[in-house]
């Protein structure tokens, strides 16, 4: 999928942080996915995905359980839409927060703005002490917009614009300064800034971030109204331990800066951390058994999120903390530590929904399948336009009896490419036009960092609910 970022769980109870060690599943090799020997039962033909049901919140199975609501909103949109539960952003946020006092930490949670476009989001952020890291003077403007202070915000994302950097210090929010000409621009406007330095981490060969002697040029050049407040990294995948031990090296980087007369007392990690999206079984049989004969035409070649993710979110964070006693260093050394979770933030805090607008029956291996037209696009779930799929399956509203039926989705374009479920999934019974078709957990990049209004299609609204007793209320998103 190509974007990384992060989902809050169940105790610690001790792991360690090599626990948290996932990575992607291999890429499927040229020529196709191997078939690895499925063997056809009663409950999974051959040309048919085994089911992989999404862990949910009770908020979205309460949705899901509603035997009119999500058939209300769909009738006045009118069209695909989303659903978002601000009240699930702010126990995960408080899930993080938690996290760092039973570590007796001083640390800060900033919300990867980019994860999610949505207000409620923002609020969510404002209204239970978490900042947001924006990347744009757009985003910034929407976390001022819901309440979140500038000095709130971490400003990241290479060779910012000078409007960008001027709205930020005139705002008090922390800079991640990425390359020592935007330091320079930064230096030039004579203003009170505080910043960080984005560190290129050892081996890595990203495109972002200052190396070795450009860090030590930064910290020599930084003085006059901008104050040198600490270090920062951003590592892809979600292994702790590597973030654990790239924390330790900022520490580092901090008592040299103190020794040069700089405060340095923040570091930041980034995001990374994991989601759980499917429980251990079932993310072990798609992989133990994975095979050509569930797709639809060509399965997917970008492989797969690791969508069983065992210590997800805060945990993730505990684990970070406790490798070789990270949180003692911290506090031995009174230096705050900074995350930038996005997807975390947003787990089980939102779906996707779509109206089957066509239904067709075709064969493949002797079995029929149905392909469903839904209206929208897959660019409204982000993760088939990065040579992947999203593998939680959808779940067929309202719910009637009927028969298993392997069923793949494509979306309303003219073309091929444009199918939101590859997988021949074994819905419980045959869709019919107008049912709804619910995507789960989807608030994390899924719903909009890729959207377009292509064919001059609109794009889902997002629509906020908040249970208040035993009613659902519904608004429509402010932005």
């Amino acid at each position: 999928m190509g974007l990384t970022d992060d989902a809050s769980g169940g105790g610690v109870g001790g792991s360690s942080a090599d626990a948290a060690v996932l990575r992607r599943a291999d890429p499927p090799q040229p020529g196709g996915i191997a078939d690895r020997g499925t063997v056809p039962t009663a409950d999974q033909p051959a040309h048919c995905a085994p089911p992989m049901p999404a862990l949910i919140s009770a908020a979205e199975q309460r949705l899901i359980d509603d035997p009119r609501l999500l058939g209300e909103i769909a009738e006045v949109v009118g069209g695909p839409f989303h659903v978002l539960f601000p009240e699930r952003v702010a126990v995960n946020i408080n899930a993080f927060h938690a996290a760092f006092r039973r570590a007796e930490v001083d640390g800060f949670v900033y919300f990867g703005k980019k994860a999610n476009k949505a207000a409620c989001v923002a609020r969510a952020c404002s209204e239970n002490g978490a900042g947001i890291d924006v990347a744009s003077t757009g985003e910034l403007v929407a976390a001022l917009a819901q309440g979140v202070r500038g000095e709130d915000l971490m400003v990241t994302g290479p060779a910012k614009s000078d409007e960008l950097l001027w709205l930020a210090a005139r705002h008090r929010a922390l800079i991640a300064i990425d390359a020592l000409d935007e330091l320079d621009r930064l230096r030039a406007m004579e203003l009170p800034a505080r910043i960080l330095l984005r560190v290129l981490p050892e081996g890595s060969a990203s495109r972002f971030g200052l190396d070795p002697i450009e860090l030590e040029q930064a910290v020599q050049a930084i003085a006059g109204p901008i104050t040198l407040s600490g270090f920062s990294f951003h590592l892809s995948g979600y292994d702790a331990t590597a973030r654990a031990e790239q924390a330790v090296a900022l520490v580092g980087h901090c008592l040299r800066a103190r020794a040069d007369g700089h405060p340095a007392d923040t570091i930041s990690i980034g995001g990374g951390f994991g989601v759980d999206y499917l429980d251990a079984d079932a993310w072990a049989r798609f992989q133990d058994t994975l095979s050509e004969s569930w797709f639809h035409a060509d399965p997917p070649t970008g492989g797969y999120y690791p969508y069983h993710f065992p210590v997800p979110g805060a945990d993730m964070l505990a684990a970070v903390l406790a490798h070789h006693d990270l949180a003692g260093l911290l506090r031995d050394n009174d230096i705050r530590l900074a995350v930038e979770p996005g997807r975390a933030l947003l787990d089980r805090a939102g779906s996707s929904v779509f109206r089957v607008q066509g239904v067709k029956t075709r064969t493949a291996h002797g079995a029929a399948y149905d392909i469903l037209t839904v209206d929208g696009t897959s660019l409204s779930l982000s993760e088939q336009w990065f040579a992947s799929e999203y593998l939680p399956d959808p779940v067929l509203w309202p719910a009637h009896p009927g028969d298993r039926t392997p069923t793949c989705v494509g979306a309303t374009t003219c073309l091929e490419s444009d199918l939101l479920s590859r997988r021949r999934i074994p819905l419980p019974r045959r869709a019919r036009v107008g049912d709804l078709l619910v995507y789960p957990n989807t608030a994390g990049y899924q719903m909009d960092s890729n959207e377009s209004p292509f064919h001059e299609l609109p794009l889902p609204p997002k629509v906020v609910l908040r249970a208040r007793g035993d009613r659902w209320r519904w608004s429509m998103d402010a932005r």
